[in-house]
């Protein structure tokens, strides 16, 4: 119930938007969890095959439910709202005369569709939402309190080992990391191909360090066939890759040397 302005202090005011303020941050993690729900249970790509505004009895029927899909009917409602209310779906009527409403997509919904190769974000966001990455911020205070040298950060206190050791070692996280990287990859280097042609004129050799498993010099490799293009990375990402004419794979530590070229190229490294 509303309470009137004009029998609320503006201490009671301040109180009350405090709370609210709290109860909207302490709660957020819902519209990420509830991404990530959609996802996982295909949602986009489900809207996106019917065609139309799809009804949410439709949807509930088209999704992966094993049991009592009648009684998922009401989890799924209020799902799609958090999502439509979030800007990943819209709901538009279907038939004015019955007023039934449907669901469509939104352009941020669109880079969450498997089939959009060099748009979709989906394996960035599934690595994202990985336990492996969301359990260090469980541990935030602890690593602020009691962490050594031995653990620069929150996912060192948690797992014991840095992310790049931690992806040596679990085949899982490695693979699921290489793609998350590759997925961005494939995203910028088409507007980089596209647009920036003029950056690589006048090379002759390119590295490319941190490079991954190769998606941004493959790319620039493919595009430029003059120019040499290395990929440079830690041994347990690049070992076994194959080159090409002008592709070739070098295994190091950026932090203790870096292979001479014309150009040097970072991405979404300088973090490290």
């Amino acid at each position: 119930m509303a309470l009137p302005n004009d029998n609320i202090g503006v201490k009671t005011r301040e109180v009350l938007a405090a709370q609210a303020h709290i109860w909207n941050h302490a709660f957020s993690f819902i519209n990420s969890m509830s991404l990530k729900c959609a996802i996982q249970l295909g949602i986009p790509d489900i809207i996106h095959s019917h065609g139309r505004a799809m009804t949410l009895s439709d949807l509930v029927n088209a999704l992966p439910i094993k049991n009592n899909k009648a009684k998922r009917h009401d989890c799924i409602y209020r799902l799609m709202r958090i999502l439509i209310h979030a800007g990943f779906f819209i709901q538009t009527k279907i038939n004015e005369e019955q007023e039934e409403e449907g669901y469509l997509l939104t352009p941020v919904s669109r880079l969450l569709l498997k089939d959009e190769p060099n748009l979709s974000m989906i394996p960035l966001l599934q690595l994202i939402f990985d336990p492996i990455m969301m359990d260090p911020l469980h541990c935030l205070s602890q690593w602020i309190q009691n962490a050594g040298d031995d653990q620069p950060n929150a996912f060192a206190t948690t797992h014991d080992k840095q992310l790049y050791e931690y992806a040596r070692d679990d085949a899982r996280f490695n693979c699921l990391f290489n793609e998350a990287m590759a997925s961005d990859a494939r995203s910028i280097t088409s507007v980089l191909i596209e647009h920036c042609k003029g950056v690589f004129e006048g090379l002759n050799s390119l590295v490319d360090v941190g490079g991954g498993t190769g998606t941004v010099a493959k790319a620039i490799s493919n595009e430029f066939p003059e120019l040499k293009c290395s990929v440079f990375y830690l041994p347990h990402v690049v070992e076994g890759l194959e080159g090409s004419k002008n592709l070739s794979y070098i295994e190091g530590d950026m932090f203790k040397s870096i292979p001479s070229a014309d150009a040097i190229l970072l991405k979404w490294i300088l973090i490290d």
